[in-house]
């Protein structure tokens, strides 16, 4: 139903297709979906990872894990878990906020702040992983 110009509610005999046109591309949904599998598949395997290795150091000394997360094969998958978690938390953010923030300013505003929250997030992840492994 639309409202004519007498303010009188008139029948919209527009089909639905036609009412959709203009309304912009939905070429990226593709893309975003396939991101967020693929991240979803790699957590499954790095998750896996992570929690033998924090297993396998549980009640060691500072010493030895840093030497265990210092090795360049766990300083990388690590750093991998840490890059995908974050990247696949702000991908599910975003669907999040698309579907249910229906406030053009206020889901711009919530978008940008997942974006900062989750890079500066994983920047912070990493830079640590890094001092640990480079000993500091």
């Amino acid at each position: 139903m639309s409202i004519d110009n007498s303010g009188r509610h008139a029948p919209d005999l527009r089909h639905p297709l036609k009412r959709a046109r203009g309304l912009g591309s939905a070429k990226d949904g593709t893309h975003h979906f396939i991101l967020q599998r693929i991240t979803a598949v790699a957590l499954v395997f790095l998750s896996i990872y992570v929690v033998w290795l924090v297993l396998s150091l549980a009640g060691d000394d500072y010493a030895t894990v840093r030497a265990t997360v210092a090795r360049p094969w766990n300083a990388t998958l690590l750093v991998a878990f840490l890059v995908a978690s974050f990247w696949h938390a702000k991908l599910g953010l975003q669907v999040i906020i698309e579907d249910y923030v229906h406030t053009p300013g206020l889901a711009a505003a919530s978008q940008l702040a997942v974006i900062f929250v989750c890079v500066l997030a994983a920047i912070a992840s990493v830079l640590a992983v890094i001092r640990i492994a480079l000993g500091g």
